[in-house]
């Protein structure tokens, strides 16, 4: 005759109590990583709003910058009005899942209509703004804050990082699908990179078809790295690529390669 294990009620009991601490545990990471809608000063009569979205214990924290035009429009309740397909916008929770605390970053109050960013991410009010963001991330999170800009976020990203090299700025950057050439306005790679004494990643695309990225010029923009203290490339091939070749669903964008990317990114952000 078979034995079974009787169902005391100390046994039910024990296995209840270890059901809803799994439960309240899971539900508190969830409410960790939920969107917060954030908005603080940076310029006279300006703000600057961004997304917020974090795991329980982050270990680093980064703020995105979409490309294109930027003008987000973040709505009060955490939706996105334009840029919900760009890469780094749609790989926030990547970011969150691989131990980051995540500021998804908007166009400032004085820029939520067209022409948004553009234009603008060069500028010392952008670098400003930039700065109150990393200023914010640095007192609620007390961790090392990265700039990771995708495509014109790395016009954003380089130039803020180099106005702010002195005062204020990020601990790192990472430049992906960066802007190698520009017809409009100024490429990475023309910018003062040598003053940069932060950790630089170039995150690319093999395969990158937009005219502004291709990949046979990343090699000129990692020399112009030589002096930082430390310049790592990450190269990458597949996926899929649909559409514009400088839209986010194309190669430009990872499409489909996404948590490889990130990983990677991560992984290399982690290195000592």
């Amino acid at each position: 005759m078979p034995c079974h294990q009787a169902n005391t009620p100390a046994r039910w009991l024990r296995q209840a109590t270890l059901s809803l601490t799994l439960l309240l545990c899971t539900l508190a990471a969830r409410a960790q990583t939920a969107p917060q809608v954030v908005d603080i000063p940076t310029r006279p009569g300006v703000t600057q709003r961004f997304l917020y979205l974090a795991p329980a214990q982050p270990t680093a924290a980064v703020i995105l910058y979409a490309g294109g035009h930027g003008g987000l429009n973040i709505y009060p309740n955490g939706g996105i009005a334009w840029g919900a397909g760009n890469f780094l916008v749609r790989s926030r929770q990547l970011f969150v899942d691989n131990g980051f605390a995540v500021a998804v970053i908007d166009a400032p109050s004085d820029r939520l209509s067209w022409p948004y960013l553009s234009g603008f991410r060069l500028s010392a009010e952008h670098a400003e703004d930039t700065k109150a963001v990393i200023a914010w991330m640095r007192s609620h999170t007390n961790l090392p804050v990265w700039l990771v800009g995708t495509s014109r976020g790395t016009q954003s990203v380089a130039s803020t990082a180099i106005r702010l090299a002195d005062d204020g700025g990020p601990d790192g950057i990472v430049l992906t699908a960066t802007i190698l050439r520009d017809d409009r306005g100024q490429q990475v790679p023309a910018m003062a990179l040598d003053k940069l004494k932060i950790p630089v990643l170039v995150v690319h695309h093999e395969q990158d078809g937009c005219k502004q990225c291709p990949y046979d010029e990343v090699q000129g923009l990692m020399d112009k790295l030589a002096k930082a203290p430390k310049a790592g490339l990450i190269h990458f091939a597949g996926g899929k690529s649909v559409g514009d070749p400088c839209e986010a669903m194309s190669y430009h964008g990872f499409n489909g390669i996404e948590p490889q990317v990130v990983k990677a990114v991560a992984g290399w952000m982690a290195e000592k």
